[in-house]
């Protein structure tokens, strides 16, 4: 989840005299006072939680049909009990989270017990687990047998996790669509609160960007391609489109590299919705909120004010495009003080045609369209525009990604390859401010999300 600075000091003082008057652990206690918030204000996308059942009791679902302990969601996901559902942008939205609801045992069962051997990652909300479950039924598994999946199990001594875990129930619960990451169920036993996510076997798009090795027993990554890389851009444009084409225009919030995870054939999905927030109603431009994300990837004027457009997403989207673009990430405080940030200290070049092929990662060895690249760089200027209304809408977006697609495509059938661009002695184009002692890593950080963590920001 990254890491915070502030806090909502009310929120957190309540919560824990609530706890207090109750004799609860904190996250109980604020998930009840979460859920009450969403009985009122989203009756329609409360899912159906085990309220009043005795902890590890038979529990109801919205949607799906009883089977053993707790109800089960087919494993295909998506198909309604009934309630009505909105489709749009090869998505669906659907009226009531239609999730499956596993005991605590279940999910112990699924990762053996929550062995350390089976963590795939962790971060502000908990760790995550790789477990197994079955196809059909999606009950425990024997380790290899079945359907991997990831179970994301939250740290007890979180206090935002809890509202972050709510959110995940509430839209991804409700949101299906073939670039977002598919939440097949949840449980809240006692003080425990877990999520269940089909497995992404590839990991996320910043491991393959900036890390010289993925997960443990995954090898060594090898540099993405371009054209894999427009295909990934492609993909979480889709997402994040779908996202803002729905009736509430939901707001992400939090998009960046690592919250864009890639399955066994490198398709992209956006995951964790902890932040994401409906869009503004009733005429309005915008929401008021705390401002929460994460450094370099926020926009400017949420940074500033707290007002979150939709368009602030599509910032976030061009500040991820210029990672693609270039290799390096949007925040590193090991670049020169002035390159530290990307999107401020890159602008110029992207702005200047003979520049750019001194930009682009040079990990790439000139194996890409060059039109194709001069086309990226102006959309990601326009995406990282100062002022929203200049931006794109994230439908043009997709549009422009599928051209520059197709460009490239064109290029390379034309050529044999890709255009190749001018390198320095070293065989790769000195980019600008790379002089020498500039402290530049041209290919980009490597190493543990811990060593070039993405921060989140909170006012």
């Amino acid at each position: 989840m990254g890491n915070c600075f502030g806090s909502d000091v009310p929120e957190v003082g309540a919560v824990k005299a609530m706890a207090h008057a109750h004799h609860a652990h904190p996250q109980v206690a604020m998930a009840k006072r979460v859920m009450a918030a969403s009985n009122t204000n989203h009756a329609a996308v409360s899912p159906g939680m085990p309220g009043k059942s005795a902890p590890g009791a038979p529990t109801t679902s919205t949607g799906g049909t009883g089977a053993g302990s707790g109800n089960k969601r087919p494993a295909g996901g998506g198909a309604t009990n009934g309630g009505s559902e909105a489709a749009t942008l090869d998505g669906r939205i659907l009226e009531v989270p239609n999730l499956r609801v596993f005991t605590f045992a279940e999910l112990r069962a699924a990762t053996r017990n929550f062995k350390p051997d089976t963590v795939l990652g962790e971060g502000g909300f908990g760790r995550v687990y790789k477990g197994w479950v079955d196809e059909r039924t999606l009950s425990p598994a024997r380790n290899g047998a079945g359907m991997p999946v990831a179970v994301k199990k939250l740290n007890p001594e979180s206090l935002q996790g809890v509202q972050e875990w709510q959110s995940e129930v509430n839209f991804l619960g409700r949101l299906s669509h073939p670039n977002l990451v598919r939440l097949l169920g949840y449980c809240w036993e006692d003080k425990e609160l877990l999520l269940v996510y089909e497995y992404m076997a590839k990991g996320s798009l910043e491991d393959h960007l900036f890390r010289s090795e993925l997960r443990k027993g995954a090898g060594a990554a090898q540099p993405l391609p371009w054209s894999l890389r427009l295909r990934i851009a492609i993909g979480a444009a889709r997402g994040l489109a779908f996202l803002h084409s729905s009736e509430k225009h939901v707001i992400y919030r939090d998009f960046k590299a690592s919250n864009i995870l890639l399955d066994t054939h490198f398709n992209a999905k956006l995951s964790d919705f902890g932040l994401a927030k409906d869009g503004p109603a009733g005429g309005s431009s915008h929401v008021t909120t705390r401002v929460m994300g994460t450094y370099g990837y926020a926009a400017p004027e949420y940074v500033a004010t707290g007002h979150l457009y939709v368009k602030s997403d599509v910032y976030g989207f061009g500040v991820v495009l210029l990672e693609v673009l270039t290799g390096l990430r949007a925040l590193d405080t090991d670049r020169p003080v002035a390159q530290q940030n990307l999107a401020d200290w890159a602008k110029p070049f992207l702005a200047d045609r003979k520049k750019l092929a001194r930009l682009v990662d040079p990990r790439l060895e000139g194996q890409y369209s060059s039109r194709g690249a001069q086309r990226a760089a102006q959309l990601t200027l326009r995406c990282l525009a100062v002022d929203h209304k200049n931006r794109p809408s994230m439908r043009e977006v997709v549009a422009v990604l599928e051209e520059i697609e197709s460009m490239s495509r064109t290029a390379t059938r034309l050529d044999g390859s890709a255009s190749p661009r001018p390198t320095a002695r070293s065989g790769h184009a000195r980019r600008p401010g790379s002089g020498s002692g500039s402290g530049l890593d041209l290919a980009g950080p490597s190493g543990g999300r811990g060593t070039h963590p993405s921060p989140r920001v909170v006012g």
